[in-house]
């Protein structure tokens, strides 16, 4: 319990820290990160790529997901269900701007739509993942719902290969260190503009 509580702790802090966050710094932010990620050789090399669709606390990810239509990348984005996730594929641009809003006011693919499921057809070979917290040594903090730590153990079963897993997020979002347990999974790299 000491550990939910401390996350918990950590989560209203860090609300605190990004609601003052000005939109110019988050603009300036994000396309920071953005090329930071496409130096990233394991960016340049992947094909298929999960990349969530931010909120307005969020590092902006539509300037990453118009670069990977750009450059011919696949993209999947999460679609919520309950307390499971998976990763479906958005065809196009005009495809992101058409998604429904969810309760969260977040984009997603409608369920009632059949779409390719990435881990049915290929797997991944890269996954941006967002977070309220992160470390420079790939511990990652959570809305605290547990959805990507779920998938990505689905998906290291299920795939030869595991995918490249990239945290991004603000600066501010750095911590010196972040509590922790077995189910918490470690990302790759995590990308800041700093």
């Amino acid at each position: 319990m000491a550990l939910t509580s401390a996350k918990n702790t950590l989560r209203k802090k860090m609300k605190n820290t990004l609601q003052n966050i000005s939109l110019q710094q988050k603009k300036e932010q994000s396309i920071n990160v953005l090329k930071k990620l496409c130096a990233l050789k394991q960016y340049q090399d992947s094909k298929r790529i999960s990349i969530y669709l931010s909120t307005k606390d969020e590092l902006d990810t539509l300037p990453i997901l118009k670069h990977m239509f750009d450059t011919g990348k696949e993209a999947f984005v999460p679609r919520y269900e309950g307390k499971d996730m998976d990763m479906v594929k958005l065809k196009s641009l005009e495809d992101y701007e058409t998604l429904p809003l969810t309760k969260w006011n977040i984009k997603q693919p409608s369920l009632t739509e059949c779409r390719e499921n990435a881990l049915d057809t290929g797997g991944l070979d890269l996954i941006i993942l967002p977070g309220v917290a992160f470390t420079m040594s790939g511990k990652r903090l959570g809305h605290g719902m547990g959805y990507y730590d779920k998938y990505l153990k689905i998906c290291f079963e299920r795939q030869a290969i595991r995918p490249y897993l990239v945290a991004i997020g603000f600066k501010e979002q750095i911590q010196e260190d972040i509590p922790t347990n077995k189910d918490d999974m470690f990302v790759d790299i995590v990308l800041v503009d700093k």
